[in-house]
């Protein structure tokens, strides 16, 4: 069984879920929150250390035609300073379509009261999760 943690990369937010190799399930964590795209570092580490991931999986996005955003440069940027700086091995995922997801499944179960913007994007982050465990 392995750990794997997931990333749905923001400038604001970073949410953040975890997930198992034996059940292909993930669960969403605390948002990190982010200043123009950079996290707390220290909190990024805590969590590395405290889930100990085999490898992490950060969000790609992408516009609907496929093409890349502004954004999507800045994900790959911070994937690259995951691993340059804690030497996990990361993977990028399309996660096209994931916050509308995590927006339609918060409202499923708690209607627009529900629609806490933290908590899509750690939603977000357990839908690209387990949109790669599909994948494999």
């Amino acid at each position: 069984m392995s750990q794997i943690i997931a990333f749905d990369f923001g400038l604001a937010r970073i949410g953040v879920a975890v997930g198992q190799s034996i059940t292909q399930t993930a669960n969403p964590l605390d948002t990190l929150k982010a200043k123009d795209g950079k996290p707390s570092w220290e909190l990024v580490e805590k969590l590395l250390k405290q889930w100990q991931p085999d490898k992490v999986v950060v969000g790609e996005p992408f516009n609907m035609d496929g093409s890349d955003q502004e954004i999507t440069k800045r994900a790959r940027k911070f994937a690259n300073q995951l691993h340059g700086r804690f030497g996990v091995q990361v993977e990028m995922l399309d996660e096209r379509l994931t916050s509308a997801a995590a927006r339609e499944e918060l409202f499923e179960f708690g209607g627009y009261q529900k629609l806490k913007k933290s908590q899509i994007d750690s939603i977000a982050a357990a839908l690209i999760l387990e949109s790669w465990f599909a994948s494999k």
